[in-house]
């Protein structure tokens, strides 16, 4: 059978035994916030520590005392592949995804992804395809922060004719960002619009920002048609993501307000459920 190509348009297919988590090697990419919480997520299901490694910097090992996780550590691609991994997980960043995940997914290990922002390179998406081929691997994203992905999907089998996302913070979460070229953050005091444009330039601009607005433009219309406006509010005190799609099939309408991760208030909490929700049903054979 031939395998079908990840684009745009088309969800990565799954083919898998059941008994997929007994045999299950499975190397964390990064041990942020996010990593560890996919590693206690795995120990809570049982996963043995011997199914268990991480990829991080070797400069980072120290800071994060590696040797409390008791897992595997590597530094490099090389050494993990000869760990024979069967799945990655990538909770490092946009980096990472080329590389760490398109080396892994050319030596046949299936990736799980976070970053999806990364995907918003036209080569990068195309550096996947090849890997995955070469590889006969297989690529999941996860929906992050936003909700209502898998309908999205299904919408655009009959049309879609606009899609458009609006991302509210409070001023104080845009600091470190280029709106604070244009932006006194510390003296808005109502809804400022701060960028309009579409997903593709939002994600080059706004990298931080980018795997919300990936990840819907990846589920609908693509990065260039994708409408996406972005806000600093003084009126909100959450990541607020609302999405709006217009097609054959009708309307949606689509609202999240979402609390920072415990661990690390510059993640949301739904992004780290997301990935961890995953990689649950990789092991369970329901994906």
């Amino acid at each position: 059978m031939t395998k079908p190509e990840f684009n745009e348009q088309s969800p990565v297919p799954v083919d898998r035994e059941t008994d997929f988590a007994a045999r299950e090697r499975i190397a964390i990419i990064g041990m942020g916030a996010m990593g560890k919480r996919v590693l206690a997520t795995l120990h809570a299901r049982g996963i043995k520590a011997r199914q268990l490694s991480c990829l991080v910097p070797a400069h980072e090992a120290d800071a994060l005392n590696m040797q409390s996780i008791k897992i595997e550590v590597f530094h490099d691609v090389a050494s993990l592949v000869s760990w024979n991994p069967t799945l990655c997980v990538e909770c490092a960043g946009h980096a990472a995804v080329d590389e760490a995940v398109i080396p892994l997914l050319e030596r046949g290990v299936d990736a799980i992804v976070v970053s999806v922002g990364a995907l918003a390179s036209a080569p990068l998406r195309e550096k996947i395809n090849c890997a995955m081929t070469l590889g006969n691997s297989e690529l999941t994203l996860v929906s992050g922060a936003v909700g209502g992905i898998d309908a999205l999907r299904a919408a655009r089998m009959g049309g879609l004719d606009s899609v458009r996302y609006t991302g509210r913070k409070p001023p104080h979460a845009w600091r470190g960002s280029p709106a604070e070229v244009q932006f006194d953050m510390l003296t808005i005091d109502k809804p400022t619009v701060i960028f309009e444009g579409t997903a593709g330039e939002s994600a080059r601009l706004f990298p931080k920002n980018a795997n919300v607005t990936a990840a819907i433009a990846l589920a609908g219309i693509g990065f260039e048609r994708t409408t996406v406006t972005m806000m600093a509010d003084p009126g909100v005190d959450q990541n607020v993501h609302e999405i709006e799609a217009v097609g054959a099939f009708g309307r949606l309408s689509i609202r999240l307000e979402n609390n920072p991760l415990p661990d690390n208030p510059r993640t949301s909490w739904l992004a780290a459920m997301s990935i961890e929700d995953a990689v649950i049903r990789r092991l369970e054979h329901s994906i």
